[in-house]
Protein backbone atom coordinates (compact mmCIF):
# COMPACT_ATOMS: atom_id res chain seq x y z
CA UNK A 1 0.00 0.00 0.00
CA UNK A 2 1.37 3.75 -0.99
CA UNK A 3 0.07 5.14 2.59
CA UNK A 4 1.18 8.45 1.53
CA UNK A 5 -1.03 8.85 -1.65
CA UNK A 6 -4.24 8.48 0.19
CA UNK A 7 -3.56 12.21 1.28
CA UNK A 8 -1.53 13.44 -1.62
CA UNK A 9 -3.81 11.84 -4.61
CA UNK A 10 -6.74 14.53 -4.22
CA UNK A 11 -4.47 16.89 -5.22
CA UNK A 12 -3.69 15.87 -7.81
CA UNK A 13 -6.55 16.80 -9.64
CA UNK A 14 -7.30 20.75 -11.04
CA UNK A 15 -10.96 21.15 -9.84
CA UNK A 16 -10.36 19.29 -6.20
CA UNK A 17 -11.31 22.73 -4.60
CA UNK A 18 -14.57 22.72 -6.30
CA UNK A 19 -15.25 18.77 -6.14
CA UNK A 20 -14.09 19.10 -2.18
CA UNK A 21 -16.63 22.21 -1.91
CA UNK A 22 -19.64 20.50 -3.81
CA UNK A 23 -18.93 17.25 -1.51
CA UNK A 24 -18.99 19.60 1.67
CA UNK A 25 -22.26 21.42 0.59
CA UNK A 26 -23.66 17.85 -0.33
CA UNK A 27 -23.35 16.82 3.04
CA UNK A 28 -25.22 19.49 4.85
CA UNK A 29 -28.28 17.68 3.10
CA UNK A 30 -29.60 16.20 5.87
CA UNK A 31 -29.61 12.05 5.47
CA UNK A 32 -29.70 11.81 1.69
CA UNK A 33 -26.16 14.20 1.51
CA UNK A 34 -24.55 11.68 4.21
CA UNK A 35 -25.71 8.56 1.63
CA UNK A 36 -24.40 10.37 -0.92
CA UNK A 37 -20.94 11.13 0.06
CA UNK A 38 -20.79 7.59 0.95
CA UNK A 39 -21.09 6.41 -2.08
CA UNK A 40 -18.84 9.27 -3.52
CA UNK A 41 -16.01 7.61 -1.04
CA UNK A 42 -16.75 4.26 -2.31
CA UNK A 43 -16.21 5.20 -6.09
CA UNK A 44 -12.53 6.16 -5.40
CA UNK A 45 -12.14 3.16 -3.54
CA UNK A 46 -13.44 1.44 -6.66
CA UNK A 47 -10.68 3.16 -8.29
CA UNK A 48 -8.17 2.80 -6.26
CA UNK A 49 -8.76 -1.05 -5.84
CA UNK A 50 -8.55 -1.41 -9.87
CA UNK A 51 -5.85 1.21 -10.65
CA UNK A 52 -2.84 3.19 -9.13
CA UNK A 53 -3.99 6.64 -10.97
CA UNK A 54 -6.76 7.37 -9.38
CA UNK A 55 -8.82 10.40 -10.26
CA UNK A 56 -11.07 12.79 -8.14
CA UNK A 57 -15.08 11.47 -8.98
CA UNK A 58 -16.90 14.25 -10.00
CA UNK A 59 -20.73 14.54 -8.88
CA UNK A 60 -22.35 14.02 -11.69
CA UNK A 61 -23.38 10.61 -10.82
CA UNK A 62 -25.41 11.80 -7.66
CA UNK A 63 -28.13 9.19 -8.00
CA UNK A 64 -25.73 6.41 -8.62
CA UNK A 65 -23.57 7.50 -5.17
CA UNK A 66 -27.33 8.03 -3.48
CA UNK A 67 -28.61 4.30 -4.34
CA UNK A 68 -24.93 2.79 -3.29
CA UNK A 69 -24.54 4.70 -0.08
CA UNK A 70 -28.06 3.58 1.06
CA UNK A 71 -27.20 0.33 0.46
CA UNK A 72 -23.66 0.67 2.20
CA UNK A 73 -25.31 1.71 5.38
CA UNK A 74 -27.41 -1.21 5.45
CA UNK A 75 -24.07 -3.39 5.45
CA UNK A 76 -22.65 -1.23 8.08
CA UNK A 77 -25.73 -0.99 10.40
CA UNK A 78 -26.02 -5.60 10.34
CA UNK A 79 -22.21 -5.08 11.21
CA UNK A 80 -22.69 -2.28 13.80
CA UNK A 81 -25.64 -3.91 15.96
CA UNK A 82 -23.68 -6.01 18.26
CA UNK A 83 -22.30 -2.30 18.81
CA UNK A 84 -25.52 -0.73 19.26
CA UNK A 85 -27.40 -3.50 21.19
CA UNK A 86 -24.87 -3.41 23.75
CA UNK A 87 -25.02 0.37 24.13
CA UNK A 88 -28.83 0.61 24.64
CA UNK A 89 -28.03 -2.17 27.22
CA UNK A 90 -25.34 0.51 28.52
CA UNK A 91 -28.29 2.46 29.04
CA UNK A 92 -30.77 0.53 30.40
CA UNK A 93 -28.53 -0.90 33.25
CA UNK A 94 -27.22 2.20 34.36
CA UNK A 95 -27.17 3.04 38.11
CA UNK A 96 -29.39 5.40 39.63
CA UNK A 97 -27.55 7.24 42.76
CA UNK A 98 -29.18 6.72 46.24
CA UNK A 99 -28.23 5.38 49.36
CA UNK A 100 -30.71 2.53 48.92
CA UNK A 101 -29.56 1.47 46.03
CA UNK A 102 -25.79 1.60 46.75
CA UNK A 103 -25.12 -2.23 46.51
CA UNK A 104 -27.03 -2.61 43.08
CA UNK A 105 -25.09 0.12 41.70
CA UNK A 106 -22.09 -0.58 42.15
CA UNK A 107 -23.07 -4.21 40.41
CA UNK A 108 -24.79 -2.18 37.82
CA UNK A 109 -21.98 -0.03 37.58
CA UNK A 110 -19.81 -2.87 37.21
CA UNK A 111 -21.88 -4.67 34.83
CA UNK A 112 -21.66 -1.76 32.52
CA UNK A 113 -18.36 -0.72 32.86
CA UNK A 114 -17.67 -4.22 31.25
CA UNK A 115 -19.97 -3.97 28.20
CA UNK A 116 -17.92 -0.53 27.56
CA UNK A 117 -14.99 -2.46 27.41
CA UNK A 118 -16.60 -4.59 25.20
CA UNK A 119 -17.98 -2.08 23.23
CA UNK A 120 -14.62 -0.77 22.41
CA UNK A 121 -12.83 -4.00 21.60
CA UNK A 122 -15.91 -4.37 18.93
CA UNK A 123 -15.88 -0.33 17.83
CA UNK A 124 -11.87 -1.73 16.71
CA UNK A 125 -13.16 -4.58 15.23
CA UNK A 126 -15.16 -2.93 13.27
CA UNK A 127 -12.96 -0.51 11.76
CA UNK A 128 -10.69 -3.28 10.38
CA UNK A 129 -13.79 -5.13 9.29
CA UNK A 130 -16.05 -2.69 7.81
CA UNK A 131 -13.32 -1.24 4.82
CA UNK A 132 -13.37 -4.45 3.95
CA UNK A 133 -16.99 -5.32 3.86
CA UNK A 134 -18.18 -2.60 2.01
CA UNK A 135 -15.03 -2.70 -0.38
CA UNK A 136 -16.27 -6.35 -1.26
CA UNK A 137 -20.17 -4.83 -1.74
CA UNK A 138 -19.61 -1.86 -3.96
CA UNK A 139 -16.83 -4.60 -6.00
CA UNK A 140 -19.60 -7.18 -6.37
CA UNK A 141 -21.96 -4.60 -8.08
CA UNK A 142 -23.22 -3.11 -5.09
CA UNK A 143 -24.48 -6.23 -4.01
CA UNK A 144 -25.78 -6.32 0.02
CA UNK A 145 -25.33 -10.27 0.21
CA UNK A 146 -21.50 -9.82 -0.84
CA UNK A 147 -20.88 -7.41 2.22
CA UNK A 148 -22.30 -9.58 4.54
CA UNK A 149 -20.69 -12.85 3.60
CA UNK A 150 -18.88 -12.85 6.71
CA UNK A 151 -17.10 -15.58 6.20
CA UNK A 152 -15.24 -14.19 3.10
CA UNK A 153 -15.03 -10.97 4.90
CA UNK A 154 -13.50 -11.88 8.22
CA UNK A 155 -10.74 -14.22 6.07
CA UNK A 156 -10.17 -11.76 4.03
CA UNK A 157 -9.22 -9.48 6.95
CA UNK A 158 -7.45 -12.27 9.07
CA UNK A 159 -5.12 -13.14 5.98
CA UNK A 160 -4.06 -9.16 6.14
CA UNK A 161 -4.15 -7.91 9.18
CA UNK A 162 -1.08 -5.72 8.34
CA UNK A 163 -2.89 -3.98 5.38
CA UNK A 164 -6.01 -3.17 7.27
CA UNK A 165 -3.56 -2.38 10.66
CA UNK A 166 -3.08 0.78 7.53
CA UNK A 167 -6.13 1.41 6.77
CA UNK A 168 -6.81 1.50 10.80
CA UNK A 169 -4.84 4.32 10.99
CA UNK A 170 -5.30 6.56 7.75
CA UNK A 171 -8.56 6.64 9.17
CA UNK A 172 -7.71 7.75 12.49
CA UNK A 173 -5.57 10.36 10.83
CA UNK A 174 -8.48 11.18 8.43
CA UNK A 175 -10.95 11.65 11.47
CA UNK A 176 -8.28 14.35 12.81
CA UNK A 177 -8.34 15.91 9.73
CA UNK A 178 -11.99 16.12 9.41
CA UNK A 179 -12.70 17.52 12.93
CA UNK A 180 -9.83 20.38 12.18
CA UNK A 181 -12.18 22.07 10.08
CA UNK A 182 -14.58 22.21 13.24
CA UNK A 183 -11.75 24.17 15.13
CA UNK A 184 -11.70 26.40 11.33
CA UNK A 185 -15.29 28.48 12.69
CA UNK A 186 -16.71 24.97 11.66
CA UNK A 187 -16.82 26.40 8.17
CA UNK A 188 -13.89 24.41 7.35
CA UNK A 189 -15.63 20.89 7.75
CA UNK A 190 -16.71 21.87 3.73
CA UNK A 191 -13.71 20.96 3.12
CA UNK A 192 -11.81 19.07 5.93
CA UNK A 193 -14.88 16.12 6.11
CA UNK A 194 -15.07 15.56 2.20
CA UNK A 195 -11.38 15.53 2.18
CA UNK A 196 -11.16 12.81 4.64
CA UNK A 197 -13.76 10.71 3.21
CA UNK A 198 -11.64 10.78 0.20
CA UNK A 199 -8.64 9.52 1.97
CA UNK A 200 -10.52 6.47 3.46
CA UNK A 201 -12.03 5.88 0.37
CA UNK A 202 -8.33 5.56 -1.27
CA UNK A 203 -7.30 3.73 1.36
CA UNK A 204 -10.13 1.07 1.16
CA UNK A 205 -9.41 0.80 -2.23
CA UNK A 206 -5.72 -0.18 -1.75
CA UNK A 207 -6.76 -2.24 1.19
CA UNK A 208 -8.85 -4.10 -1.68
CA UNK A 209 -6.43 -4.30 -3.96
CA UNK A 210 -4.26 -6.00 -1.50
CA UNK A 211 -6.29 -8.83 -0.14
CA UNK A 212 -7.43 -9.52 -3.16
CA UNK A 213 -4.26 -10.47 -5.11
CA UNK A 214 -4.37 -7.10 -7.71
CA UNK A 215 -2.42 -4.82 -6.22
CA UNK A 216 -0.18 -3.12 -8.42
CA UNK A 217 3.19 -4.05 -6.72
CA UNK A 218 6.47 -3.11 -7.39
CA UNK A 219 7.89 -5.86 -9.69
CA UNK A 220 9.74 -8.49 -8.43
CA UNK A 221 13.47 -8.73 -9.01
CA UNK A 222 14.04 -11.19 -12.11
CA UNK A 223 16.05 -14.34 -10.91
CA UNK A 224 19.14 -14.71 -13.16
CA UNK A 225 19.61 -17.00 -15.67
CA UNK A 226 22.03 -18.81 -17.15
CA UNK A 227 22.75 -16.49 -19.95
CA UNK A 228 23.10 -13.73 -17.20
CA UNK A 229 25.45 -15.69 -14.99
CA UNK A 230 27.91 -16.48 -18.36
CA UNK A 231 27.83 -12.81 -19.33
Amino acid sequence: MDFGKAFSFVFEDDGWITKLLLGGVILLIPVIGWFVVWGWMLEIGRRAASDTKVTLPDWNDFGVYLTRGAKAFVVGFVYALPFIIIYFLEILISPHPGPRHAGGSAALGLIQLSLSCINLLYSIFLAFVLPAALMRFTMEDDNIAAGLAFGEVFNMVLSNLGTYFLVFLGSLIAGIIADLGLIACVVGVIFTFPYATAIMGHFYGQSYAVASGGSPQQPAATPPTTADWSA
